[in-house]
């Protein structure tokens, strides 16, 4: 048998149900051994989620060994087996992400009618850090302590500033489809429900709410002995 694939997943409290959502639609998919590592704030600052900036503790936590994915996880809806995703690692980049443009949100607030409620701020290289395929053992993640992480401004590990362009590699699209903007769904492998999941009564009618309800209605269902 295969080693696990190795994923750290975000997780946020007030989107637990999006969270257990997400996992279920990751492992019924999966054709392979998959560790999942939830991270929630691990003693770090939260930002608009609670793991604003945990998720670069990965490498970290991996002993700067082997390769690991990192995905917002609570807001996504996984459409495609995992291993297609841990093929595409490129050994010579720090890290894989999908490279959207520059570009200016519709959703000015998000989260509407939670706690978690705040502005939808514009930035460059938005949502690029949401889904990672991290090369751990790269001489960019050298350093990269709790001690350190907790030093640098969310901003800025957002837009993976410790990391030079040049060893940032690129992904595929539909690795991260963000419904909410827009962007085609059609042949989607992670849906991203970034403004606010189905799960919350704001968001139940936004794009692609069906393909959330149907894996819901899948887990619960699973749940009670009926799959």
């Amino acid at each position: 048998m295969r080693k696990p694939i190795t994923v750290f997943c975000g997780y946020e409290p007030a989107e637990a149900v999006g969270f257990a959502v997400f996992m279920h639609s990751l492992m019924r998919r999966a054709s392979v051994p998959v560790q999942l590592i939830p991270l929630a704030s691990q003693g770090l600052p939260k930002g608009s989620n609670a793991f604003t900036t945990s998720r670069f503790l990965a490498p970290y936590l991996s002993g700067f060994k082997g390769r690991a994915i990192f995905l917002d996880g609570a807001d996504m809806l996984l459409e495609a087996d995992i291993a297609e995703l841990d093929f595409l690692f490129s050994p010579v980049m720090a890290v894989q992400v999908v490279k959207r443009p520059i570009y200016k949100t519709r959703h000015p607030v998000k989260y509407r009618g939670t706690d978690l409620e705040c502005k939808n701020l514009d930035y460059e290289r938005k949502n690029w850090a949401s889904v990672m395929l991290i090369n751990c053992e790269h001489r960019a993640w050298v350093g990269m302590t709790p001690e350190r992480i907790a030093g640098m401004k969310p901003l800025d590990l957002l837009q993976l500033k410790h990391i030079p362009d040049e060893q940032i590699g690129g992904l595929p699209a539909e690795w991260n489809v963000l419904v909410d903007e827009g962007h085609e769904s059609e042949g989607a492998k992670i849906l991203h429900f970034s403004s606010g999941i189905p799960g919350f009564p704001m968001y139940r009618s936004a794009p692609c709410a069906s393909a959330w309800m149907r894996e819901f209605a899948h887990m619960t269902a699973a749940m009670e002995g009926r799959y």
